[in-house]
């Protein structure tokens, strides 16, 4: 039976504020991008989370991203380039302790962001992201949009990567998500985001522009912060395993 993997971002709540239905996201996906407390999540929630993802029997992924709370990661950060490979060395090397301490271990990595939208077409900041996987985890799969800078910089270092598409997220006719600046870049409407899961089952997207462009993908992203995102995540479950194809994570 085909397969792929259904990712969410989670461990996003931080001190008093809680942040998404992790417990209830778990459910419905096979991969958990876990916050390593640069843009969300603290030690505390960040251990929580990667044990209820163990008890949930879903794999546990790094989602290191700027050092921006304020900005929730969303923000470009113009930084040195080997800055940024210690930045992402560290929240890696943090999410591995407090994943071993909850019983499970780190089993890919996937940037968060603006830093993820940035290595995308940044090529001084896809070699850092890329080298400090290599430096600190080589073994490690990495999350990337195909055909980008990261893709090119991850597989020029010798790692294993894995391209992603999103649920909820609207495409621009070069294949590149569209900014959450701009209107309508997150799909709220449930049928519209099935017919959208489906098609990237069959390999493609339909962009803003109305064209239809060719995708790759071997796991699927649904948001865990946006609104409706336990529904959504459920009957994208659904409409995937109706469509004949298991729900499993790459890792």
């Amino acid at each position: 039976m085909p397969s792929i993997d259904l990712n969410s971002d989670v461990g996003e709540s931080f001190g008093n504020w809680t942040f998404g239905d992790d417990a209830a996201i778990f459910a419905s996906v096979s991969s958990a991008n876990v916050a390593c407390g640069f843009h969300a999540g603290d030690p505390r929630q960040i251990r929580a989370t990667c044990r209820a993802a163990a008890e949930s029997g879903v794999a546990v992924g790094a989602h290191p991203g700027y050092r921006d709370l304020a900005g929730f990661g969303r923000r470009f950060i113009d930084m040195d380039p080997h800055e940024l490979t210690d930045d992402v060395i560290y929240q890696i090397g943090a999410l591995e302790g407090l994943a071993r301490a909850a019983g499970t271990e780190v089993r890919y990595v996937k940037p968060h962001g603006a830093l993820y939208n940035t290595i995308v077409h940044h090529a001084a900041q896809a070699k850092a992201v890329a080298r400090a996987v290599a430096e600190v985890a080589p073994t490690l799969p990495l999350l990337v949009l195909q055909d980008s800078e990261i893709q090119r910089a991850a597989e020029a270092a010798g790692l294993r990567t894995v391209t992603e598409a999103f649920a909820d997220r609207a495409y621009s006719p070069d294949g590149t998500l569209v900014s959450r600046r701009e209107p309508e870049a997150v799909l709220h409407d449930l049928d519209e985001i099935v017919e959208h899961v489906l098609r990237i089952l069959d390999g493609k997207v339909r962009a803003v522009d109305g064209s239809i462009i060719r995708i790759s993908a071997d796991s699927i992203c649904v948001h865990g912060d946006t609104p409706g995102a336990v529904a959504m995540a459920a009957r994208i479950r659904t409409a995937i395993t109706e469509a004949g194809i298991e729900i499993r994570s790459f890792a």
